[in-house]
């Protein structure tokens, strides 16, 4: 029988989920039946995107989170076990990005991308795999799904700071799908990496770049993103959620460990 990609009856949670591809994810996962777990440090933003799930039929809450507090992770997954009776996804896709020159980055602006992007990420992983493994309090196994992106893979200028981090959360989630293989946890771990998409992030990219001189419109700026990748549109947040809803069900049930690359084709040029 083949397997049919939905998550109905699991709980999800989902950080930096209050727009963005984390609304995105939440909203995809919600549709498909899953209990959703808005996570974010944006608690007006986060609710809205709760509510607007809530309003389309889905179930959702949101909780506040900074994932840069070990003290928060233990809280917020203990509280999800507790009202929910168990965990079984964990998107962990908060991230930050800083545009600067190595020469100008410094060490706290340094610290504070990696902290967000691959400490949150361990954090987080780190204690989800506690819980979902068998004798965890939630005990039935699950799926993590890491977001790193194309710049875990490649280099760009004046990004040092975010492709470290985003190249750190490539392999951490591939040493953490070998260790939870090795020791029997049950919990499958992989990691999305999406390339140009058409986020908040992405849009204020385009408008500096106009600013800088670096291209005469958005348009340009758009055209000047989509030369690097094969295929003729920006990707959305909902093409990265719809990678992660499948990451997220039983129908990748033999995957763990990969990385999947979400960018029109960015990264076979």
């Amino acid at each position: 029988m083949e397997p049919t990609i939905h998550v109905k009856g699991k709980i999800a949670l989902i950080t930096g989920a209050a727009m963005g591809i984390g609304a995105a994810t939440a909203k995809v996962l919600a549709r498909n039946g899953a209990t959703v777990i808005v996570a974010d440090i944006s608690d007006e933003a986060g609710q809205a995107t709760a509510d607007q799930i809530v309003k389309e039929g889905g179930a959702a809450e949101y909780i506040s989170l900074d994932v840069t507090s070990e003290e928060q992770w233990k809280q917020v997954i203990s509280t999800v076990v507790e009202h929910h009776g168990g965990l079984d996804i964990l998107v962990n896709n908060a991230g930050i990005i800083k545009h600067t020159k190595l020469l100008d980055l410094s060490l706290k602006e340094w610290r504070l991308v990696n902290s967000v992007n691959m400490e949150g990420v361990f954090l987080g992983t780190k204690y989800a795999v506690e819980t979902m493994r068998p004798d965890g309090t939630s005990g039935r196994g699950g799926s993590i799904i890491n977001l790193s992106s194309v710049g875990g893979n490649i280099g760009a200028p004046d990004m040092s700071s975010y492709c470290a981090s985003k190249g750190g959360v490539r392999n951490f989630t591939k040493a953490v799908a070998v260790e939870c293989g090795a020791y029997g946890y049950n919990v499958r771990v992989n990691s999305v990496h999406p390339g140009n998409c058409l986020t908040e992030m992405f849009k204020q990219e385009f408008e500096e770049m106009v600013e800088n001189g670096e291209a005469e419109s958005i348009d340009g700026a758009m055209k000047f993103y989509m030369d690097m990748q094969v295929l003729p549109d920006m990707g959305t947040p909902e093409d990265m959620g719809a990678a992660i809803l499948f990451l997220a069900s039983d129908a990748s049930k033999f995957v763990t460990g990969a990385e999947f690359h979400i960018d029109g084709g960015l990264l076979a040029k």
